[in-house]
């Protein structure tokens, strides 16, 4: 049952405590603009297409965020101020257009070196190719603007600023379909400025460049008036994108990239006066929507570079061009160092890379997280593995935790082809992996490491001419939920194969509009295709078809008869990203639709309780700019609904009524897709990789009653017993507590097994090895909301010997408590004297098969030790103790060397004193396994209770 009101009675603040965990991949991701500073070295900025703002200090060698306070991802440019370097603006919104381009939200400025921002306006530009500072003065700015890239606008081409953003005067502008392209200043005389306009539009089915609004500009007097430049060797129009460099070497000469029916390299020896073409080379004419940047050296005049597929470079003024070889491919832009050009930095379509030595040798791209990934799936492993496509490597497989910690390059591999659509890992077997992207469907063999092509029809479409079929760039691919030997993939009809790919049956009709002047085969996709199918969970064969085109189809029988269901308000049409058959109910589902590509940024999502007949608006809170990229149903609790946005996560408790935002400390990047898999929440990022949302039982359990309490203690998840985890408990606090929280812990038999506190008890002091090691603690949260508590599965600490130094590292720690057997365990919260219980199961490691004996007697050798330290503990407390009060011998020397021989004992127990005896192990620690106790293991934890006993003994005779 959903409760009515359940979302707009939810207070968001309650779980804001929850926290989202980045799994990757750490392999690189689309970077459009990079900048250095000069005389700085090591200083290094770079902008992800939907990424956000990086800062290295250290050439690349290691990157962090800067601008996820912000709210904005997509980085189309970087200026950082000549004569202050503190001083940075960033345009927002991707300068390379293609079918995926994230939009921004105009001008950021920072002026403590990207700490902080602020927003200097242009909020309505979406898109901005270029933004260059006044090398005299840090607040004159000036942005070239595309404007939308689906349609026209007025707040596009350049603009310039005199007081650092915070006013705008538009300087040069064509006409509402045309914006800026590019814009460079002359490095000798700031005066004269360069620009390009550009009349492009972007469509679903195709996109147009060139057109009576382009151009080619150049200002006297530092962008304020404009005089157009035409003729005198230029190219006749209508003209494309133009890239503009200026030579620091000699400044009288430009270079110009011109998109045109003699287009190629220009080139002008008078600065702008007399032109002529130095280059028709193809390789750096290529695509010009998504390139089209030049860059000039700054030492030597016939050198320049031009970001392509590769990375171009002439030294002979333009004439010839050659690739450099770099770190990575489909390279945007370069920032050379003009004090020393021997620093570089490149942006590709794999990150951002550092040169220091002119190119000769590259920082990695793998430290950035940055991936574009379109959809997102799970298989049945434990634990799980994360599938999706990523732009630019192509399928990947992520394991969502890890047994060593931190997930690393060991904590994935490449599955699949292609580098968007859908993937769908085999239920029965996760080795085998299916993957389609534009038409090519691919059976994934990772025990094999083969990879198969077995898609329906093999010429791609992207292909010259007409082909037979038509292909989505995000082509789906689909198991069956009821039979996984029931393979579906799709382009303009639905195909089935019974063998794996091996053989398909067409099972539909053509399911889109059917348009045909609108069926392109442009790079990269073709229009008028199924971009998303399912099968409902509860009712096989009840199979649904959305297209790009804004139709929606189902078939009850399997694909026998379709029917048309389309919501009657698309008709001006729109992209079905994704379609949720409810796991409840066989005539639920839910629709994402979006419409950016139609220049319509707002959210649409639907829900039909009747099979399609009828569908409801489901957006009631979603702000504008959060087109819906995909709704899921929560599969354990009912009407509880998740979406992907383009501006980030939301969710709604009452089916879809009202929305609140889950983006707690999500990165900004759009989401593409998202699972539900198991008791976690798994999305897609187009920007940051994967994360998952853990344990979603609290959110599982929130209803406006569970709020009005003053204390819930939610019932918690299985846990498994697995190195590296724990069980999560998750408790909620409406109101700051009066004082002390405990959570204790006991066993099946009601012992006392852990005993947590919202106070911090004292502990001795750690000697760190390791520069990252840390102690968990004991305390926890009493903070107002949800909060979390991941319990490390063990029992309460040993005794320690007060003045002691324990070491606190990995290898070299203090002695931990046991980690407990498998069994059933209770919660029990006390607040202000009221107490509250929960039963928690924990269970084996799946992986282990039968390892309860085993497990068992570990527990109880490891018990036996961390018994003897505890009694050996208090009694050096309590010899110390005597020895203060004991003056007079032989009493005094027998305390002596009781107390000696305690001291051994205990340092091969433990690591104590570790400042002297950093190589003692800690016991029972590395008696950990879950394997039967070995018989050498057992004598010797015999022989060490023997020597305890016997100090024990020795004591008992001198009080």
């Amino acid at each position: 049952m959903v409760e009515a009101g359940a979302s707009r009675a939810m207070d968001p603040s309650l779980y804001q405590a929850m926290r989202w965990r980045d799994i990757g991949p750490y392999r690189g991701g689309r970077v459009l603009a990079v900048e250095g500073v000069s005389g700085v070295p090591g200083l290094f900025y770079f902008g992800a297409a939907a990424g956000g703002v990086w800062k290295s200090e250290d050439n690349g060698s290691h990157w962090r965020p800067v601008f996820d306070q912000v709210g904005e991802s997509s980085i189309g440019a970087i200026a950082v101020a000549p004569s202050n370097p503190k001083i940075i603006y960033v345009g927002t919104g991707e300068g390379a257009l293609r079918n995926s381009s994230a939009s921004g939200s105009g001008v950021y400025q920072s002026t403590d070196s990207g700490e902080t921002w602020i927003h200097v306006g242009l909020s309505d530009t979406r898109h901005i190719a270029g933004v260059v500072v006044d090398p005299r003065n840090p607040d004159v700015v000036m942005v070239a603007a595309i404007g939308h890239a689906y349609g026209p606008n007025a707040e596009r081409g350049v603009f310039r600023s005199e007081n650092g953003g915070k006013n705008w005067k538009k300087v040069l502008f064509r006409d509402e379909n045309s914006g800026a392209a590019d814009i460079a200043y002359n490095p000798h005389d700031p005066d004269i400025v360069y620009a390009s306009l550009w009349q492009v539009r972007q469509q679903p089915w195709g996109d147009s460049s060139r057109g009576p609004g382009g151009g080619l500009f150049r200002s006297p007097d530092g962008g304020k008036s404009w005089a157009e430049l035409k003729g005198n060797g230029l190219p006749a129009g209508p003209l494309g994108r133009i890239g503009i460099a200026i030579s620091r070497a000699d400044p009288r000469r430009v270079y110009a990239l011109i998109e045109a029916k003699e287009g190629g390299l220009y080139r002008s020896d008078d600065d702008g006066a007399h032109w002529a073409r130095f280059s028709d080379d193809a390789r750096i004419c290529n695509r010009p929507l998504y390139y089209g940047k030049i860059h000039a050296d700054p030492i030597s005049a016939d050198t320049i570079y031009v970001p392509n597929t590769a990375l171009y470079r002439s030294t002979d003024g333009g004439k010839s061009f050659h690739p450099i070889q770099g770190r990575g491919y489909d390279y945007h832009a370069v920032w050379i160092d003009p004090a020393d050009p021997r620093r570089i930095i490149t942006a590709s379509d794999t990150g951002a890379s550092v040169s220091l030595d002119s190119g000769q040798t590259w920082s990695p791209y793998d430290n950035q997280p940055i991936g574009q990934i379109y959809h997102v799936a799970a298989d049945n492993r434990f634990p799980y593995w994360v599938y999706g496509t990523q732009q630019d490597f192509g399928g990947i497989a992520v394991v969502s935790d890890s047994n060593e910690g931190p997930i690393n390059a060991r904590s994935w591999y490449s599955a699949g082809s292609g580098e968007a659509g859908f993937m769908a890992p085999d239920p029965r077997d996760a080795m085998i992996v299916y993957s389609a992207s534009s038409g090519q469907v691919a059976r994934f063999d990772k025990r094999k490491e083969q990879l198969q092509d077995i898609s329906p029809w093999p010429l791609p479409s992207i292909s010259t001419g007409r082909p037979a079929h038509r292909f989505n760039w995000n082509a789906p691919v689909m198991l069956s939920p009821h039979d996984p030997d029931l393979l579906y993939a799709a382009g303009e009809v639905v195909w089935k194969s019974a063998d794996q790919g091996h053989s398909w049956t067409i099972v539909s009709p053509d399911l889109t509009c059917g348009e045909k002047s609108k069926e392109g085969t442009g790079i990269p996709f073709s229009f008028g295709t199924i971009s998303t199918f399912a099968e409902s969970p509860v009712k096989k064969g009840m199979l649904w078809a959305g297209s790009d085109d804004g139709r929606v189809h189902l078939t009850r029988d399997g694909g026998a008869h379709w029917t048309d269901v389309t919501p009657s308000v698309m008709q001006d049409g729109g992209m079905v990203s994704t379609i949720e058959p409810s796991p409840f109910d066989p005539e639920v589902a839910y629709l994402a639709v979006e419409r950016h590509q139609l220049d319509d940024v707002r959210p649409y999502a639907f829900k039909t309780s009747d099979g399609g007949t009828s569908w409801t608006l489901i957006k009631g809170g979603l702000p504008e700019g959060a087109f819906v990229r995909a709704v899921r149903e929560d599969p354990k609790r009912r009407g509880l609904l998740y979406a992907a946005t383009e501006r980030g996560m939301f969710i709604s408790f009452d089916d879809g009524a009202h929305w609140k935002p889950l983006q707690l400390n999500l990165p900004a990047t759009p989401v593409h897709d998202l699972v539900v898999k198991d008791d976690d929440l798994v999305v897609a990022t187009h920007g940051r990789g994967f994360w998952i949302l853990d344990n979603l039982t609290p959110l599982r359990q929130l209803t406006p009653s569970t709020q009005s309490r003053d204390v819930v203690l939610f019932a918690p998840p299985a846990a498994f017993r697995v190195n590296n985890r724990g069980a999560t408990i998750d408790y909620m606090l409406r109101n700051k507590p009066n004082g002390e929280i405990i959570l204790d812990i006991l066993d099946g038999k009601g012992k006392l097994v852990r005993h947590l506190s919202s106070i911090e008890k004292p502990k001795n002091e750690r000697a760190s090895f390791y520069a990252s090691a840390s102690s968990s603690g004991d305390k926890i949260s009493a903070d107002v909301g949800i909060n979390r508590v991941l319990w490390n599965l063990r029992c309460d600490d040993p005794v320690e010997v007060p003045g002691a130094t324990y070491s606190d590292g990995w290898l070299f720690r203090a002695a931990r408590g046991v980690r407990v057997a498998p069994g059933n365990y209770t919660l029990r919260l006390t607040v202000d004297g009221n107490s509250f219980e929960q039963p928690l199961t924990l269970l084996p490691d799946p992986r282990l098969g039968s390892a309860d004996a085993a497990i068992n007697a570990r527990v109880a050798l490891e018990t036996v030790v961390a018994n003897d330290i505890d009694r050996l503990h208090e009694a050096i407390e309590a010899v110390g103790k005597l020895r203060e009060t004991a003056r007079k011998e032989p009493l005094a020397s027998k305390l002596a060397r009781l107390a000696s021989e305690m001291r051994k004992i205990d340092e091969t127990l433990l690591a104590v004193n570790t400042k002297a005896r950093a190589w003692a192990l800690a016991f029972p620690t590395n008696l950990e396994a879950d394997t039967p106790p070995t018989e050498q293991e057992r004598t010797m934890v015999d022989d060490l209770h023997r020597w305890v006993e016997a100090a024990l003994a020795s004591l008992k005779t001198m009080r």
